[in-house]
């Protein structure tokens, strides 16, 4: 009997080992990924592009936007191959981005993408915050989708209606409202350590919005009906529970844990047991976000309701690993989660990052979960999370990548408008409506722009694909496919070895942040931007580095290169080589644990500091 329940030890510890090991083997570069997805949001940028703009073939574009309202609502992203600034995915798409960098800052870091990811969430809170012009009242749209999906034109050669539709106690919208106030209040989190003036502001704005949502209740496709051919929300409940979570993780105030404890039957948060996340639907990260605070013994008196929001985590967890008793997603022969014709993809990448975070949580508690046909680890979720990641990158059964421009084969029929006309930088001349359609849209050839980065639609139920424009469902990428890639990227390549950087990636990410990547060198880089201004049509921007001696040893006769510095220098003294710099006489040596901090002034990307000599 002892012999037999050893063997049958062992043989669970292997298998065990071999999943263990699965997680972290891997024939992806996820590194890459995450660079070419942060890349796709630089492509549907709207508004006036910066000097560090690395999609090079895109240009300024609705530059007028909110003008005939006399409010400026220029910049914030375009949906996905169109040109609609649709407000609901696009503050679902920001507060996933904001989500993947709290949870996995320090990967992001690692992979110095910090930078890049903070302007990603920033280019949509900005544009949330100019659009939240009083305290009840928030411009929800840019565009028609009916009028704009009549034209086949470039951004930048745009002349379809741009009209913007305003949320007020009139015209309520609790759902748009509340995702807005999410967005923002996640933002504020992601900030806090790079620029707390701006995780204060983004604070603000969030609490108003979150009022406003809560107080002037509705939906936002009843005030905005355009938006309901394309976005019909489902209900604003789950919106409300979701602003208040996250408001609660950025203030630590008792208010916004009392809101969802004392709504959580009402507004069905421990009543709606589901098996989809994504732009419309927030009740499974409300849940697993709620079961966080109960796993971290914060529970306190709401301890009960914490663990009915818990269950229902549970359930969409095990839904998802088919150990939900049968009521479970459906998966494609692939393996693909399939859960809607139309950009299928969106949902996998949500529910894989939410599956991603969950297990981090569970570990983190030294817990697991059990389901209808049994107990399931942390890693099985992180297992899943990782069939749907490499799903997307190419193990399926028409080994392509689903994420244009990363592997060997991915599609080149994108349906998208400025990917697939060619560049204004090459092609001059104005391309209207009947135009894009005729010359371009029916071209058989690929598309001109590869728009690295954008996850397509994806296949069908039965893993099947046609790289085609006109098949929209399966072709068409959108910011909230997209957005939770990049925590879930981040946190696989933290599993496998570094396998080398994309030739796209830039040697330091741009302003807020950036890691020196400097092997074996005592003194370590913080960079942050302290203040920005503009002048006429450029943007200059102070940055602090502050240099930190993180070895046991004090460092003397320090030489510091600094390339691409259009400005002076405060607080390092010039040698007589070329971009060569020093301490003070004053200060020669760093002691262990030390600080020095120096500033400079310029217009676009930061400069690239490197360490030439020390003692």
């Amino acid at each position: 009997m002892h012999q037999v329940m050893m063997r049958n030890l062992n043989a669970g510890v292997c298998l065990l080992l071999v999943c263990m090991l699965g997680i972290h083997a891997t024939d992806f570069n996820y590194g890459d990924a995450l660079d070419k997805t942060l890349m796709f949001f630089q492509a549907q940028r709207s508004g006036r592009l910066p000097l560090n703009q690395r999609v090079k073939w895109r240009g300024d574009s609705g530059l007028k936007d909110g003008f005939l309202q006399g409010v400026n609502l220029v910049g914030g992203y375009y949906d996905a191959g169109d040109h609609v600034k649709f407000g609901l995915p696009m503050a679902f798409s920001v507060t996933m981005v904001a989500w993947g960098a709290i949870e996995y800052r320090k990967e992001i870091t690692e992979l110095d993408q910090m930078g890049h990811t903070l302007w990603t969430i920033k280019w949509g809170t900005d544009y949330f915050m100019k659009a939240h012009t009083e305290a009840n009242f928030l411009w929800g749209q840019v565009g028609d989708g009916v009028s704009d999906h009549y034209c086949w034109e470039r951004a930048e050669d745009m002349k379809t209606p741009r009209n913007a539709y305003k949320l007020d106690p009139e015209h309520p919208g609790s759902d748009l409202a509340g995702e807005t106030a999410a967005a923002l209040a996640a933002a504020a989190i992601a900030f806090k350590r790079y620029d707390s003036s701006y995780s204060l502001l983004c604070l603000v704005h969030a609490k108003e919005l979150f009022s406003f949502a809560n107080r002037f209740r509705g939906l936002y496709d009843d005030s905005i009906q355009c938006a309901k051919k394309f976005y019909t929300s489902s209900g604003y409940s789950d919106e409300l529970l979701w602003a208040a979570t996250w408001l609660y993780r950025a203030t630590g105030n008792e208010y916004y844990l009392n809101y969802v404890v004392n709504n959580a039957a009402y507004m069905g948060g421990t009543g709606w047991a589901v098996k989809e996340f994504s732009w419309d639907n927030k009740y499974a990260g409300v849940q697993i976000l709620l079961s966080k605070i109960l796993m971290e013994g914060q529970g306190g008196a709401h301890t009960a309701t914490l663990k009915q929001y818990k269950a229902k985590a549970d359930y969409f967890a095990c839904a998802c690993v088919q150990k939900n008793g049968g009521d479970n997603i459906h998966l494609t022969p692939g393996g693909l989660m399939y859960v809607r014709e139309w950009n299928n993809m969106q949902y996998a990448s949500a529910a894989a990052f939410l599956l991603a975070v969950y297990s981090d949580y569970l570990s983190a508690a030294n817990t697991k979960i059990t389901c209808h046909d049994g107990q399931i680890q942390p890693w099985e979720l992180l297992n899943f999370a990782k069939s749907q990641a490499d799903y997307i990158l190419g193990k399926n059964p028409k080994s392509m990548s689903y994420l244009v421009g990363y592997g060997p084969k991915y599609p080149v029929h994108v349906h998208h408008r400025g990917s697939s006309i060619a560049s204004i930088y090459v092609l001059h001349a104005t391309v209207g409506c009947v135009q894009g359609f005729e010359t371009w849209y029916r071209r058989l050839d690929g598309n001109p722009n590869v728009i690295y980065g954008a996850l397509v639609g994806g296949p069908d139920q039965n893993d099947n694909f046609t790289d085609n424009r006109s098949v929209y469902e399966q072709t068409e990428p959108t910011l909230s496919g997209s957005a939770p890639l990049i925590g879930l990227f981040s946190k696989l390549q933290s599993l496998s070895k570094p396998k080398g950087k994309s030739i796209y990636l830039m040697n330091h990410s741009p302003h807020f942040y950036a890691k020196t990547v400097q092997h074996n060198n005592p003194v370590k880089f913080l960079h942050t931007i302290t203040a920005s201004w503009t002048v006429g049509q450029t943007t200059y921007y102070r940055h602090k580095v502050i240099m930190k001696n993180t070895s046991q040893k004090p460092v003397s006769d320090l030489k510091l290169a600094i390339e691409n510095l259009s400005g002076s220098v405060w607080g390092l003294s010039p040698t007589q080589e070329k971009n060569t710099y020093q301490l003070p006489q004053r200060l020669r040596v760093l002691k262990p644990g030390s600080e020095w901090s120096f500033v400079y002034v310029q217009g676009g990307p930061q400069a690239i500091i490197s360490i030439l000599s020390y003692h």
